[in-house]
């Protein structure tokens, strides 16, 4: 069998276990779902009644904004587990197996893809119930959601390079939510930046966060003319610009976390 054969049956491998685990702790399969379902309702039916958004509901505008939220903060998982298992020695164990040295990482990063992809499966069928519709085709509903989930396994690999250098799941969870919080609020995840200051305008509208939540809202066909044509580049072009820098943080966190990995299962 080539190198490659092997590393893909290894995280493969990897993944199962992981998905097992879920299975078998079935409180995290809970949280993962409940959050989502808490924002939705609460945005929905809290919010929703003092933010008129011209010529779309508030449900249509907001359940994408939901997904893009939900699948940055599911990104931490893959930290905090990553650090878990690095704190209990599991990494210790696994040096000790035949494997290529990136199966932890892929089989990490898979399942929770799978576990990202039940978030958005449990919100979509939370978001019909409370008024979200897709307005678009099949084929382009369907592009949404696959560009959601490709920029949530991005955005895993970003973690897992933090997980694997702070090593601690507690500082992890904690170090994530001071950086995405922000990022997933000065965005246009819950109201449009038409009305934020000029600079935090500028950090929105520029936010990657906020090109995801744009994209699937013209893939899902929740957009309307009231909403305005978008003035920044990003925005015009949020396919375009979500799949930039989902391949950009592939390309960087990728290599650099096998390579951290490999450094500190050496040790």
């Amino acid at each position: 069998m080539s190198a490659l054969s092997v590393a893909v049956e290894d995280g493969l491998t990897i993944t199962r276990r992981n998905l097992v685990k879920v299975r078998r702790v079935p409180e995290l399969i809970v949280f993962a779902t409940l959050s989502p379902i808490m924002f939705v309702l609460l945005f929905r039916y809290v919010f929703g009644s003092a933010i008129p958004i011209q010529g779309i509901s508030y449900a249509e505008f907001l359940l994408p904004g939901i997904f893009a939220q939900t699948i940055v903060f599911g990104s931490t998982i893959t930290g905090a587990s990553l650090a878990e298992d690095l704190q209990k020695g599991l990494i210790d164990r696994f040096r000790s197996l035949p494997m290529a040295s990136s199966a932890v990482l892929v089989g990490r990063t898979v399942a929770d893809l799978a576990l990202n992809a039940l978030s958005i499966v449990v919100m979509g069928v939370t978001g019909l119930i409370v008024g979200w519709r897709i307005r678009s085709s099949l084929l382009e509903a369907l592009a949404g959601f696959a560009l959601l989930l490709f920029f949530a396994y991005a955005m895993s690999w970003l973690m897992a390079t933090v997980g694997l250098l702070v090593r601690t799941p507690e500082v992890v969870q904690q170090a994530s939510f001071i950086v995405i919080f922000p990022l997933t609020f000065v965005a246009n995840t819950f109201v449009p930046t038409d009305n934020f200051p000029t600079v935090l305008k500028v950090i929105a509208d520029w936010n990657p966060v906020s090109a995801v939540v744009q994209a699937a809202r013209e893939l899902f066909g929740n957009t309307a003319p009231g909403l305005g044509a978008p003035d920044a580049w990003p925005l015009q072009h949020p396919v375009l610009y979500t799949l930039i820098w989902s391949a950009l943080l592939l390309v960087v966190f990728v290599p650099l976390s096998v390579r951290i990995y490999r450094r500190t299962a050496s040790r």
